[in-house]
């Protein structure tokens, strides 16, 4: 009986470890994840901000600036 139950043990070990495995490779991919969409919100808002300086400038050579 001890050999059975020590197979048991040891089965639901292998369970637990590659459950665990599992959901470290998916944070792994997360995080990669992560950091590919701040990088790309950061390009963005750099774009963003380009727009609002060229659009300030048309608006003052237009003289469509409140003095």
């Amino acid at each position: 009986m001890p050999n059975n139950t020590e197979h048991l043990v040891l089965e639901q070990l292998r369970h637990i470890r590659k459950t665990v495995d599992d959901t470290s490779f998916d944070v792994k991919d997360l995080k990669k994840r992560m950091t590919s969409t701040e990088e790309n919100l950061v390009g963005l808002q750099r774009r963003l901000d380009r727009l609002d300086e060229l659009v300030d400038r048309i608006e003052r050579r237009l003289d469509l600036v409140e003095a």
